[in-house]
């Protein structure tokens, strides 16, 4: 298996050389060794910077992102945290997925001013306004 360096590694995960040298001070990843003055990586180090980058964007923390990493399936209060952040992640895909919808709409909307239009307002309703106002 070749390795890569890290000027190769920053560049196909999208991050500066201090990042990786960041992440690797964290425990995120580790070097494969050096060849000359500049550190290595496994191939497989792509996929854990693609996992840390994905995490980060989805609202984690360094160190939780850390744990999660070294976490086994003992671990019933990661788990636990877990599954609650996936459901936090649920809502905010559904209230970002209505923002979508909502500027799309807009994009071809008439109405004045495009904020006031019915549909825009329908769209961007949360399913506990939109039950609320539902007559029983």
């Amino acid at each position: 298996m070749t390795s890569l360096d890290i000027a190769e590694v920053a560049e196909r995960a999208g991050l500066a050389p201090s990042a990786l040298r960041f992440y690797e001070k964290r425990g995120l990843i580790e070097p494969d060794g050096r060849n000359g003055l500049r550190r290595t990586y496994r191939p497989d180090v792509l996929a854990r910077l693609a996992l840390v980058t994905c995490a980060r964007s989805a609202g984690f923390t360094l160190t939780q992102i850390a744990r999660f990493l070294t976490a086994t399936p003992d671990d019933a209060e990661l788990r636990a945290h877990l599954a609650k952040r996936a459901n936090q992640l649920d809502e905010d895909i559904a209230r970002l997925t209505r923002m979508r919808d909502g500027l799309r709409h807009t994009a071809t909307c008439t109405h004045r001013p495009l904020v006031d239009c019915p549909e825009f307002q329908r769209i961007l309703a949360t399913p506990e306004a939109e039950a609320a106002e539902a007559p029983v």
